[in-house]
C-alpha cells in the first residue's frame, strides 16, 4: 500500500508535463496560422509540430474547432481590469491591452480564421459564441460598475454598448486591413464615451 504523502510525491511532475503540453500545442497553432493560415490546421499537424500524440491533443481538445478557440484564448482572452474610479480609463485599459495583442504577428490571421471558422461551423457556432461572451465579460462588467458609480447612463444597452467597444479595433485589423494604433484607441475612448456617458 502507499501512503499519501508518496502517491503524492509520484503526481507532482505530472501538472508541469500537462503544462508543458498545452502550451506546446496551443503554440504550435498560433505559429501555424501566422504562418500558413487557419486552414494548415489539423491534428496530424499540430501533433507533428508539438511534438506530442494526437491522443493527449483529443484528450484536451475533442475537435478542431476547441483547439482553435483555446489557441485564440492564449493571445486574446479573459482580461481583468481594477476599478480605476472612472469607466474611461478603464475602456482605455480595456482597448489598450487587445492593441497590443491584436498588433502581434499573425494575429491578424488568427482572428480571421477564427471568424471564418465560426460562420462555417454550424452546429458548433455556439463554441465560438461562448467564447466572445468571455472575451466581453470584462467590457460589460466595467459598463455595469460605471452605471453603479454613476458615470455611465443608467439607460445604457449593456450588450450593445461592450459590442460597441470591441468592434472598431476588429474592423480596423480585419476589413480595412490597417493595424490600429494608440491615437485609435483614443478616438474610440472619446467616442465610446459620447455614447454612454453619464449626461452625454
Amino acid at each position: 500500500m502507499v501512503d499519501t504523502q508518496s502517491r503524492g510525491a509520484e503526481r507532482g511532475p505530472g501538472r508541469p508535463r500537462e503544462e508543458r503540453v498545452t502550451g506546446a500545442v496551443l503554440n504550435a497553432v498560433v505559429d501555424l496560422v501566422t504562418e500558413q493560415g487557419i486552414e494548415a490546421v489539423t491534428m496530424d499537424v499540430v501533433a507533428s509540430r508539438a511534438g506530442v500524440s494526437k491522443p493527449a491533443i483529443y484528450r484536451r481538445w475533442p475537435t478542431k474547432q476547441a483547439l482553435i478557440i483555446a489557441a485564440a484564448e492564449t493571445r486574446i482572452g479573459v482580461l481583468s481590469v481594477p476599478d480605476l474610479g472612472d469607466f474611461r480609463a478603464e475602456i482605455r485599459f480595456v482597448l489598450t491591452a487587445r492593441l497590443e495583442a491584436y498588433r502581434l504577428p499573425g494575429s491578424d490571421r488568427l482572428i480571421a480564421g477564427l471568424i471564418g471558422a465560426a460562420a462555417e461551423s454550424g452546429a458548433g457556432r455556439a463554441q465560438y459564441a461562448e467564447y466572445t461572451e468571455r472575451i466581453t465579460s470584462e467590457t460589460r462588467r466595467i459598463l455595469e460598475r460605471g452605471i453603479a458609480r454613476g458615470d455611465v447612463d443608467p439607460g445604457t444597452d449593456v450588450r450593445a454598448a461592450a459590442t460597441l467597444v470591441a468592434a472598431p479595433l476588429l474592423f480596423r485589423l480585419i476589413g480595412e486591413q490597417e493595424l490600429p494604433d494608440a491615437r485609435f484607441v483614443d478616438a474610440l475612448v472619446d467616442l465610446v464615451a459620447r455614447a454612454v456617458g453619464a449626461g452625454g
